[in-house]
């Protein structure tokens, strides 16, 4: 049983001893070990803080990027929107140049068929009244043959040109 009992003598030397090792350990080893776990603890502080700064610039920068991708989809909505307007202005302006350019092409086949209708109407004129010189010379050559019908052909004319 005196092993479960202890004796007086090493109860009191326990404690001793005991006391002896927290006065040293209150003395050196304790604040060394506090200051270190103040220290960490401060460490800790100081990165959740950091944490929570940057969580708050990444949130900041979000709403930043979230602005400028904004921004740019209504740049890019008005710079599709003022090409179409160039585009819709370029396709007007070549349809309007065609439209001009057909109608001077139109105008211009008008004149030069009338001019070809003009010079054909004279060359026939021409050609007429060669074809009706040639049947006039033919006619008196059958008619001219004899000298009563000359003498009568000359006797009309001279009548004729009397009348007017």
């Amino acid at each position: 049983m005196d092993l479960v009992t202890p004796g007086i003598g090493m109860i009191f030397w326990s404690t001793l001893f005991f006391l002896i090792l927290l006065f040293i350990l209150g003395k050196f080893a304790w604040p060394a070990i506090l200051t270190a776990v103040k220290a960490r603890n401060e460490s800790i502080r100081n990165a959740l803080n950091a944490a929570d700064k940057a969580k708050a610039e990444m949130a900041k920068l979000q709403a930043d990027n979230e602005k400028i991708l904004a921004e740019a989809k209504v740049e890019r909505n008005a710079m599709l929107k003022e090409a179409k307007q160039i585009k819709d202005s370029l396709i007007a302006d070549a349809r309007e140049r065609a439209a001009e350019e057909a109608e001077k092409l139109v105008q211009s086949a008008r004149e030069a068929i009338q001019a070809e209708k003009a010079a054909a109407i004279n060359d026939m004129k021409a050609q007429l009244a060669i074809l009706s010189i040639d049947i006039a010379e033919k006619i008196l050559r059958v008619k001219l043959d004899d000298v009563k019908e000359q003498k009568d052909l000359v006797d009309k004319l001279v009548n004729e040109a009397d009348l007017n």
